[in-house]
């Protein structure tokens, strides 16, 4: 089938019909060999005029991948204007503690650059909002970066401590390790001007794809953003 203009292998029963799962995605592969899996809507597949209905093992076992895979790069130079931390010193909470604010960001992106966006999840008393929002065409890194910063500025207190869980390395270094960026000087300055408004903020580092389950829900909202070309802003769930 096609998703977007390209030829993409689409999971289906032995008569062609597709089989989505319970939220209307189906598992799409761009390349039966290569080890990733990905989901689409429905919605946004169309059949191409020449389908072919192969067995199961035409395709390779994979993995659920990320929109990019693009490797973060950077230097180790501590910081002292934000702390950071990192999974093997935290213990990754599922609640907040007290009057902090918990978010978990996630960018995501077909291509790279290619159709980019972002989602976070906040939590704060017994609150809790989510975003997904497209951002057009962008790196993986940008959408890391904005991912952060609605987190940043949409915080409902600036005064609460405000813990940041992210899985991109990228942005923990660029933003409170003095990592020197060769890209996305302007959006990173914003941020950290951002940043210097909270008295008491820490970016920390969580494995992704790994069963941390508001991590995997901003990744969720990142990619549904990318795959429905739609923003919700701040919302309840």
């Amino acid at each position: 089938m096609s998703l977007r203009g390209k030829r993409v292998l689409v999971k289906c029963d032995d008569a062609g019909q597709l089989r989505p799962g319970g939220d209307g995605r189906v598992e799409i592969r761009y390349n039966p060999r290569d080890g990733k899996a990905y989901y689409a809507s429905v919605k946004n597949l169309k059949p191409t005029g020449d389908t072919q209905i192969f067995e199961d093992d035409y395709c390779g076992d994979a993995e659920t991948a990320r929109r990019s895979d693009t490797p973060k790069k950077g230097a180790t130079k501590k910081s002292a204007t934000k702390k950071s931390a990192t999974k093997k010193s935290v213990k990754i909470p599922s609640a907040p503690v007290g009057n902090e604010v918990l978010a978990f960001c996630d960018g995501a992106c077909s291509g790279n650059p290619g159709p980019a966006g972002l989602g976070a999840v906040m939590l704060w008393d017994d609150q809790r909002r989510e975003i997904s929002e497209y951002l057009g065409t962008a790196t993986n890194n940008i959408a890391e970066l904005r991912a952060i910063q609605r987190v940043v500025e949409g915080v409902p207190d600036r005064k609460r401590p405000l813990r940041i869980f992210t899985d991109s390395t990228y942005s923990i270094g660029v933003l409170t390790k003095g990592w020197k960026a060769k890209a996305n000087v302007e959006i990173i300055a914003e941020i950290k001007k951002a940043l210097a408004k909270h008295p008491d903020v820490t970016l920390i580092h969580v494995k992704g794809h790994a069963g941390i389950e508001l991590n995997e829900v901003a990744d969720q909202l990142a990619v549904r953003a990318v795959e429905d070309r739609q923003s919700t802003g701040w919302v309840a769930p």
